[in-house]
């Protein structure tokens, strides 16, 4: 045998052998400690739900699953840069498909630079208006802003929040001229509502829950695709503008690369876990519906969310700082 046939014959025992070790290593996942990163600060509605999945994947893995607390860009991006053999995830918000639209030096690419796993639960938000605002459905409240362009304000838990994204959609939608009020956390934007210092803001189901039902805010309108058994009255906003489509939602990343049969594993494992009953009354407790998906379709979800959402904030004349 030839120097050369024989490099060819080893290179290929090698490759042969690197190629059974991955697939042993893919069939063992998970065989270690497996980290869900969460780029949000504990006692989060992110980091909540993270446990919940973590302690129950531990149960199913039989492998500890541990949340670890990174908030802001250093935490995707540690994720972002993080070997892609599935044992560091990451559960975020879709505010993650923003993060290049509203931020200059980004280090990471919020979809080449990772891979879906899946959708964990969409998260509805209920448009409130003071108590005593005249406008007493949607319709009423587009009506009278375009009655008075600009004196109107929806407030917002800031650029990045669901409830600034919900709220923009809607004014691009009707058309309307109301002006945008960022508040340092959700709070401060629920505050302003019940004060009339802003007319709107998207709240997530359990606050409007309490605040509708103690009449200190009133219920106009829900995000969601259609209405919600937690509050059955308060119609969505698609029923007013037809084309109106915001959904926000929770799910899990993984870094680029990871091997699809980890990504499938953790995906479907994840899935038994939303179909457990106590998972499924937390999560409704938090207002998040469970809302599971393959790998891919979490991929065409991230990509199309990102794409739709930096010309939604384009539009609205917002340039990355």
């Amino acid at each position: 045998m030839t120097l050369r046939a024989s490099s060819v014959v080893l290179a290929g025992i090698v490759a042969s052998l690197v190629g059974a070790s991955t697939a042993a290593a893919e069939q063992a996942y998970p065989n270690q400690v497996v980290r869900i990163v969460v780029p949000f600060s504990a006692g989060s509605i992110t980091d909540g739900l993270a446990r919940i999945l973590a302690d129950k994947l531990a149960e199913v893995w039989k492998q500890q699953v541990i949340v670890e607390n990174r908030p802001g860009l250093p935490g995707t991006t540690g994720v972002a840069k993080s070997p892609p053999d599935g044992y560091t995830l990451m559960l975020t918000s879709n505010g993650h498909t923003i993060a290049g639209a509203i931020n200059k030096n980004i280090q990471f690419d919020p979809v080449k630079d990772f891979a879906g796993v899946t959708r964990v639960a969409s998260v509805p938000l209920v448009a409130i208006v003071p108590p005593e605002f005249p406008a007493k459905t949607l319709k009423d409240f587009i009506t009278l802003a375009k009655e008075k362009p600009g004196q109107l304000n929806f407030s917002s838990a800031g650029v990045a929040s669901t409830s600034y994204l919900s709220a923009e959609i809607f004014k691009q939608d009707a058309k309307i001229n109301i002006v945008h009020i960022p508040y340092k956390g959700a709070p401060e934007a629920t505050t302003a509502v019940i004060r009339n210092d802003a007319q709107m803001y998207f709240a997530p189901i359990p606050a409007t829950q309490e605040l509708s039902s103690t009449g200190k805010v009133r219920a106009v309108a829900i995000n969601s695709a259609k209405r919600v058994p937690q509050l059955p009255d308060v119609p969505t906003i698609a029923e007013t503008l037809p084309n109106y489509k915001y959904e926000s939602w929770f799910g899990v990343l993984a870094p680029a690369g990871t091997p699809q049969p980890i990504l499938t594993k953790v995906s479907e494992d994840i899935a038994k876990v939303l179909e457990m009953e106590d998972v499924k009354e937390k999560l409704l407790a938090q207002g998040s519906i469970p809302a599971p998906t393959t790998p891919s379709e979490f991929d065409a979800i991230n990509k199309s969310d990102t794409e739709r959402y930096g010309k939604i904030l384009k539009d609205a004349g917002i340039t990355p700082q």
